[in-house]
């Protein structure tokens, strides 16, 4: 499917207008559409602008707290749990990554949990934020929709349950992974399903284990974990630290925000910030992260590989494209975004020639 190029900025704006004519503060509004943008202008389009109308209509059912009291309710001098008052999930994320980095500042290490959360987008986006501290971030949180059975199982008790972690660099991009521990997350589902591709092989299955290929029909289906049972079983691992630990949902209390706009998720993330001063010289770790970096990327390749890459190399290139090419939409979500600014009464979004 084609797909036609817009500014981050212009997305940014279309996104906070969106949200401002719902009800959302302009200062929270402008915030979430910030991070959504972001999601785009690194590639994870399955978490961006695409979820726009998924968080309108939760928003517009009463499923989200407008005007969330987003607070400390546990704390500790190395950790704290946030409640998010049921707020938009990159408001009480960011809280929490902001309360975690200055508590690594005295603690040298920090873990903020968050409970009564929500979708908050690519875990990539909070992993990074300790970067330009000098520190370095570790997320997991609990997906919002289960889609992933117990290895051998049938009923869907787990998500895909993300994990992300960004390193600090000197000259290089940093190291930023992220990663479901399912093959697939589900945003890329969608966004398959928006821009009418199929989806391959490995991703999902269906009831009787056949490949389901078409993504318009994984609700007939489930997700297929990382590694077999060992992926199942990091599932598990991460939806106890970012869900049960904190309080928030898992297992069969999660709620399928895809098909449901008004109960309330409970969602749960947790994000580990450790601060390298506490270790040694940040500009040394930066520099043995630079040689390894480079070792790897120069090391021997196997026959027909052109490049050995890095985590958060690509999305880093992303970046540095979607800035001057502009971010690739694709036209029948653009139709949609079209669609939803006639319905709430703004600028429609503003593509680049």
């Amino acid at each position: 499917m084609s797909s036609r190029p817009v500014t981050h900025e212009a997305l940014s704006r279309f996104i906070e207008s969106a949200f401002v004519q719902c009800g959302l503060p302009e200062a929270d509004a402008r915030q979430v559409a910030g991070l959504m943008a972001d999601a785009d202008l690194q590639g994870s389009d399955g978490h961006g602008v695409i979820r726009l109308p998924q968080y309108i209509k939760r928003i517009r059912a009463g499923g989200i707290n407008k005007h969330p009291d987003i607070r400390i309710v546990q704390e500790r001098a190395a950790m704290a749990v946030v409640d998010g008052d049921n707020g938009m999930g990159h408001l009480v994320v960011s809280r929490a990554v902001d309360i975690a980095i200055e508590k690594a500042r005295s603690a040298g290490v920090a873990w903020v949990g968050t409970r009564y959360s929500n979708h908050a987008g690519p875990a990539s986006l909070y992993a990074r934020r300790p970067l330009q501290h000098d520190m370095l971030g570790l997320y997991f949180a609990v997906g919002n929709a289960n889609h992933l059975p117990p290895w051998g199982g049938m009923d869907m008790l787990l998500s895909t349950n993300p994990i992300a972690a960004g390193i600090p660099t000197a000259q290089e991009p940093p190291v930023v992974l992220d990663m479901a521990t399912t093959v697939a997350a589900y945003g890329k589902v969608k966004a398959r399903a928006k821009r009418g591709e199929q989806m391959p092989v490995g991703w999902m299955i269906d009831r009787q284990g056949q490949p389901l290929l078409d993504p318009k029909r994984s609700g007939e289906g489930f997700l297929l974990p990382i590694g077999d049972h060992k992926g199942y079983g990091l599932a598990l691992i991460v939806g106890l630290l970012a869900g049960t630990l904190g309080g928030a949902a898992m297992g069969r209390e999660v709620v399928d925000f895809n098909a449901d706009h008004v109960s309330v998720t409970n969602t749960g993330q947790a994000i580990l910030v450790i601060d390298l001063a506490a270790f040694g010289d940040p500009a040394h770790f930066k520099q043995a992260v630079d040689t390894l970096v480079r070792d790897i990327r120069a090391s021997a390749r196997l026959p027909g590989v052109q490049r050995i890459w890095l985590p958060g190399e690509q999305s880093h290139e992303k970046r540095e494209r979607y800035r001057v090419d502009g971010i690739p939409v694709a036209t029948g979500l653009l139709d949609e975004l079209h669609t939803l600014a006639r319905e709430l009464g703004i600028a429609a979004l503003t593509v680049q020639e």
